[in-house]
């Protein structure tokens, strides 16, 4: 007999661990990417098609992931993509040495594709808890990034004097840390992320199927997303991507353009992505606690006001409380969209789902990064926070939508 709480501990500290390196890895070059852009292409609006190929990647990685993932189980899935990671980090570095941009962003497509792998590792938490834990489950995994906000942008600076010293390009630096760091969770990954979560769930919640003895058919995905549920989830986490990349991509530049230091700029940073992942355990048992929508209303709210006084004053200050709020919605809408759509799956389906409202995710975050530099070259930085605070009311409405015309009854209590 499995001892199945110490296995869920297990599995979750393991997602943890690699969770905050690859945060870690993510932020410490997030900080720099719109710099590298910029330089290396030599067009100011330019600045966001880095992030948006590491978007667009992630996005098709998303589907990718979780096919794999359901063939061939969570650790597997996970080890290649973080080792993908790795040598998309020391490609991306070795880009701007040579000072090649098509480079770059291939080494950008490799570190996207990682990223998405990661991302769907808070869904392995979820397969070996219960419904009313889920929320908590996959808090834990997302509260990883905590540590990675912490220390990403502490080894940006560190890092840019170790490139100049040794003759390289201060922003070279990032990226040796990405590959370090890479490298790593991809050891924790295929050392310790035993036994597989899949096999985990399959064991704690057995399919219709294999309790009756009776084939059952699989949804196709456009039936799957045509439940209210499902709507009101991934459209959420999609939005709240959006809004959370297009200010938080263009950040770096709009201070570098200003005059600040890159030391100021991984403050800024720091603060952001620190409300990204720091408030994960409270966001999960509130969502727990009080329900997914509300959690969801709450998360678009805040993004409303970091959109709005995103530049509005000048400073430091003022820059990282705004960071720090969309950070801070978009953990609402992300933890509180994921459990919303696993509650609405069964188990047959969700891997191949979970991958592939990832990859919608993306595709939506991909667009937000390419056209925040575009915005911002035409019109400035104000004028991104004030769109992407227009878009962020989207979330509100559709779970109010949701509240007011549809049964709280996830899928799998109302198949109970």
């Amino acid at each position: 007999m499995r001892d199945y709480p110490a296995i869920k501990q297990k599995i979750t500290r393991t997602l943890f661990s690699a969770q905050s390196l690859v945060s870690a890895a993510l932020i410490a070059m997030a900080t720099v990417s719109a710099i590298a852009g910029a330089e290396l292409s030599g067009v100011v609006a330019w600045a966001g098609v880095p992030t948006a190929v590491l978007l667009g990647a992630s996005a098709i990685g998303a589907a990718l992931w979780g096919l794999i993932m359901e063939r061939k189980g969570r650790r597997i899935g996970l080890a290649v993509g973080l080792g993908i990671g790795m040598l998309g980090s020391f490609i991306a570095g070795w880009a701007v040495i040579n000072i090649t941009f098509l480079l770059f962003l291939a080494g950008m497509a490799c570190l996207g594709l990682a990223q998405s792998a990661m991302q769907l590792g808070r869904y392995a938490a979820a397969d070996v808890s219960s419904l009313e834990a889920r929320g908590r489950a996959i808090a834990s995994v997302v509260v990883g990034g905590t540590v990675g906000s912490i220390l990403g942008p502490l080894l940006v600076g560190p890092s840019s004097t170790w490139a100049v010293s040794v003759g390289f390009n201060e922003l070279v630096g990032a990226y040796a840390v990405g590959v370090i760091l890479f490298a790593n969770a991809t050891i924790v990954i295929v050392w310790l992320l035993r036994p597989e979560p899949l096999d985990i769930a399959r064991e704690l919640a057995p399919s219709h199927a294999s309790t009756t003895g009776a084939a059952i058919d699989v949804p196709s995905l456009s039936n799957i997303y045509r439940r209210p549920g499902v709507i009101v989830a991934s459209g959420s986490m999609i939005i709240g991507q959006l809004v959370m990349v297009m200010l938080m991509v263009i950040t770096s530049l709009y201070m570098r353009g200003s005059g600040y230091l890159l030391r100021d700029i991984s403050i800024v940073i720091a603060s952001h992505t620190f409300g990204m992942f720091a408030f994960s355990i409270f966001s999960g048992r509130l969502t727990d606690r009080i329900g997914r929508t509300p959690v969801l209303m709450l998360g678009s709210i805040v993004l409303v006001v970091a959109g709005v006084t995103a530049g509005l004053f000048p400073g430091i200050l003022p820059l990282a409380i705004s960071l720090f709020l969309l950070g801070l919605g978009w953990n609402f809408c992300y933890v509180g969209g994921s459990t919303m759509l696993t509650d609405n799956l069964l188990n047959e389906e969700q891997s191949r789902v979970q991958g592939f409202n990832d990859l919608l995710v993306g595709l939506a975050s991909a667009i937000g990064s390419l056209g925040s530099g575009f915005v911002f070259a035409a019109i400035g930085y104000r004028a991104v926070g004030v769109l992407g605070a227009l878009i962020a009311i989207m979330p509100f409405l559709l779970s109010l939508w949701w509240r007011r015309n549809h049964a709280p009854a996830t899928l799998r209590e109302a198949a109970s």
